[in-house]
Order: C-alpha cells, then sequence, then structure tokens
C-alpha cells in the first residue's frame, strides 16, 4: 500500500516518474565514487605548478645557505690563529694609560710602565666571532668594504681586498655616503653588507663617519678597536694593537684568508650537491621513460 500512496501523490502534484536511463543504473549499480583530488587517478585539472628543475635548484640553494649554520666553526677559523701569534705581532701593545677610552677598561689586563696591555685572551674570543661573521658574510655572496683612513697602511688594505675579491676604501670618507646613497650615487646602488674597520679613528683622533653611518643604516661592522677607542658603535669589536706595523700586516692576512676560504667552500659545496643530484637522477631514471607505443598501421595494398 505504501507504493501506491506514494504514486498518488506524485500524481497529484503533477510528477511523472520517468524511466531511469540505463547508463544511471549501471553507475548506481557499481558504486562508483566520485573523483578525488588526492587521488593518484584523479580526472581533475592540474594545479600550476613551478617551471621544471626550480624546485631542484631552490634545494640545492637551501642546502648550500642553511648547511653552515649547522655548525660553530665551519670554517675553522680557530686554526688560523694562536694567542702565541698574536704575541708576536704587538697585539697586546695600546696606547699610554693617558689616553684610555673608559669603555675600553674591560678588555686591558693591566699597564706597564705607563702603557696599557690588552688581554690576548679576550682578543682571541673576539677575533675568532669577527672572522667567523666575515667568512659566513662572505660565503653567501655579500659586498665586504675595508676601511681605514690611515695613510700608512693604505696600499696594504687596498691590496687585501683586491686579493680577495672585495672593496676598499682608505682616502677621504664624505659624510652620508651610506645614509644619503641614492641621491649621491643613485637610485640603484647597493650598500656593502658588511665594514670592516682596520682603525675606527681618522687622522686626527676622532671617530670615524662610517662607524656612525653604518650604524644609522643598520650595517654589521668589524673593527679593530684601540685602546683609546670606542667599541661602543662597532657590531664585532676586536681588542688590538691598530698602530704597529705586524699587527696590521696580521688582521689584513686573516681577514683575506677567511673570505677566500669561505668564497671556495661555497665552490666546493656547489659543486658537491650539484654532482649528488645529478647522480641520483640517473640512479632513478628519466621521469617519464618512452613507452613502446602502438604497433604501426599495416599497409595491406595490391601487390605490385
Amino acid at each position: 500500500m505504501a507504493p501506491a500512496l506514494a504514486l498518488c501523490r506524485l500524481l497529484s502534484a503533477g510528477v511523472r516518474p520517468g524511466p531511469l536511463r540505463p547508463h544511471v543504473l549501471q553507475a548506481t549499480a557499481t558504486g562508483s565514487a566520485r573523483p578525488s583530488g588526492r587521488t593518484l587517478g584523479s580526472t581533475t585539472a592540474p594545479a600550476a605548478s613551478e617551471p621544471e628543475g626550480s624546485g631542484s635548484n631552490a634545494d640545492l640553494h637551501d642546502k648550500v645557505v642553511n648547511q653552515p649554520l649547522k655548525h660553530s666553526d665551519f670554517f675553522n677559523v680557530r686554526e688560523l690563529f694562536s694567542v702565541r701569534s698574536l704575541f708576536d705581532a704587538r697585539v697586546h701593545l695600546g696606547h699610554k694609560a693617558g689616553c684610555r677610552h673608559r669603555f675600553m677598561e674591560p678588555y686591558i689586563f693591566g699597564s706597564r710602565l705607563g702603557q696599557d696591555i690588552i688581554d690576548l685572551e679576550q682578543t682571541a674570543v673576539h677575533l675568532q666571532l669577527a672572522l667567523n661573521f666575515v667568512a659566513h658574510v662572505a660565503y653567501r655572496g655579500g659586498i665586504i668594504l675595508f676601511v681605514s683612513r690611515n695613510r700608512q697602511f693604505s696600499h696594504l688594505i687596498e691590496r687585501t681586498a683586491r686579493d680577495c675579491g672585495e672593496y676598499a676604501h682608505t682616502r677621504y670618507f664624505k659624510g652620508g655616503l651610506l645614509t644619503n646613497a641614492p641621491l649621491l650615487l643613485g637610485a640603484n646602488v647597493r650598500l656593502p653588507d658588511l665594514l670592516i674597520f682596520l682603525h675606527t679613528l681618522n687622522n686626527v683622533f676622532e671617530p670615524h663617519v662610517a662607524v656612525r653611518d653604518a650604524a644609522k643604516m643598520s650595517i654589521p661592522t668589524v673593527g679593530i678597536v684601540d685602546t683609546n677607542c670606542n667599541p661602543c658603535l662597532i657590531t664585532y669589536p676586536v681588542p688590538g694593537n691598530d698602530d704597529s706595523a705586524p699587527s696590521v700586516q696580521l688582521y689584513c692576512k686573516l681577514f683575506r684568508t677567511a673570505i677566500l676560504r669561505a668564497k671556495e667552500k661555497r665552490r666546493q659545496l656547489e659543486a658537491l650537491y650539484r654532482l649528488q643530484g645529478q647522480g641520483t637522477t640517473e640512479a632513478q631514471g628519466p621521469a617519464h621513460p618512452p613507452s613502446l607505443g602502438t604497433p604501426g598501421r599495416l599497409d595491406v595494398g595490391h601487390s605490385p
């Protein structure tokens, strides 16, 4: 009685039941599900993907850039110097006690015959941190600028920058060269990523203008600070003698070695990961192997 009652209601509503189509019945009987986008056999339109090879290049870049961050001394800058080598280069000799800056007192070991003696243990620790940071900047392709106003070592500093493929500025530094660079040098100028000060004072024993400008522009700095210098605006201060020739030569040698070692390490890692990627691709084989295809059509014609 229930089917007859439902049929009467449909007829009274003006709805005539029509025969179901065969293919609808077949789909309902087999229970075919709606294709999902997560299945391998999905027939939905593929999403927009990156160009082929861009993903592997991005992974290679991430591996090369992030690898040094997993080690505290990835470039082995600790082996470049020792406290004995710093002592032989006269790094411990400071200025007279009357010229001492009050912010340099924590780095002073003592005084002998009125001359301040710098604590080389602290110098070794700060120098290792500075060299490590310089190496990381060079490894990432940053622009490094050597800055000094001492005419005695201008040729040495310029040669050091040229040997390691970087830049140097040993002449008069115009104020606003960093803070007002778009107006003075152009709109598309790129500022240096790191400034290395071999001398933080100018010729009249005043703080170098670039120290203040770099702090305003948030540019990291590495500086050799003597007992008469102010280390507050230097990101990585290295307490040491900046007047004697052996000490400045040692600084230039260490910075040049750290920069060249970092650049060489970058080339080696890029070549290594590139070879590993090629080996993995060859081992897996091509992504879409060529199919045998369908057999060609046989031309059955009349024999001559």
